[in-house]
């Protein structure tokens, strides 16, 4: 997010202690004051905090698996040189609690929800949750979905069952809904990982089955963009990014047809929120499971994002939002 011209990185609390840690080191914090306004190399670096080469690259290294520095590799005199530079300006730490970012435009409303601020979820093992940090409780217990860290989720994946989320309805008073566009980042759920394991994932909105899609396989065994450094590459490390229309025409997943459920289908006047599901039916010819992607996980850096689409009758436009 970027705010007059300043790059700002927002942490959740439960990642503002590793953070700080981070932060704590006298050498670390030279790093990035001289990195404010220029891009070096390691041996630049070297030279102006006059420490040993190893402790200069230790340092860079604990700066970028927090990610406030990034590394670039780029053809130099004598070969390869790794060029270091500064991603963000200013920290700003988020308190305990999960909120909803909501943002309204002309005739849009857009919603980006935590994949851990769920509703209600079932899941049949294999099955399990991770923040950016961490595990959240015990791994194949779907117990641990109930836990109260699950808000921090990241991560999350289950062989079958589903998972809900409410969506606030803030649309405006007297308009009437165009179109809904919802994606994701997601894919199967294997032991570990399989590029050969396709699943049925299906969405719904409000109770209505939007329609199914097979997900070709677990993503796994390379590094994602925004993979943790504590998680194993061995296991799922992105997803797909999928994206779901619902117009008056029918419904669309990535531009394709995907069933003949139109908007007008699915009620939202009256409606506080609107309900979104994901899941894999136990009676699906492919139950390969799904695995979620948050925002500091997978390659996309987004939660679960909503637009809702809007017009007014007869070109009135004095309703206000909810």
């Amino acid at each position: 997010m970027a705010v007059s011209g300043k790059r700002i990185l927002q942490v959740d609390s439960e990642s503002a202690t590793s953070l700080f840690r981070v932060l704590s080191s006298e050498t670390r914090i030279m790093i990035l004051s001289l990195l404010s306004h220029n891009v070096m190399n390691v041996a630049e670096l070297t030279a102006a905090l006059d420490l040993p080469h190893s402790t200069v690259s230790l340092n860079i290294k604990q700066l970028v698996e927090a990610g406030l520095l990034q590394v670039e590799y780029v053809p130099g005199s004598h070969g390869t040189q790794k060029l270091v530079s500064k991603r963000y300006d200013e920290v700003l730490v988020r308190l305990p609690g999960v909120a909803v970012e909501v943002a309204a435009a002309e005739d849009m409303v857009e919603i980006r929800m935590p994949i851990g601020n769920y509703r209600h979820l079932e899941a049949v093992a294999t099955c399990g949750m991770a923040s950016d940090t961490r595990y959240i409780g015990a791994l194949d217990d779907p117990r641990s979905f109930f836990e109260p860290d699950h808000v921090f989720a990241q991560i999350l994946w289950f062989k079958s069952g589903f998972v809900e989320y409410a969506f606030p309805n803030n649309v405006p008073f007297g308009s009437r809904l165009t179109r809904i566009d919802f994606s994701a980042e997601l894919c199967s759920e294997a032991p570990n990982y399989d590029l050969d394991w396709p699943s049925d994932i299906t969405l719904w909105i409000n109770d209505i089955e939007v329609g199914t899609f097979t997900s070709p396989a677990d993503f796994g065994g390379v590094p994602a963009r925004f993979m943790p450094g504590w998680w194993d590459v061995d296991q799922t490390t992105h997803g797909q990014l999928k994206s779901w229309t619902v117009t008056p025409e029918g419904s669309f997943i990535d531009g394709q047809p995907l069933s003949d459920v139109a908007v007008n289908q699915i009620e939202v006047p009256g409606r506080t929120h609107l309900t979104v599901r994901l899941g894999v039916k136990a009676d699906a010819q492919n139950v390969g499971g799904i695995n979620l992607f948050g925002r500091k996980f997978g390659n996309y850096p987004q939660d679960l994002l909503m637009r809702l689409h809007y017009t007014f009758p007869d070109g009135e436009r004095t309703a206000v939002l909810r």
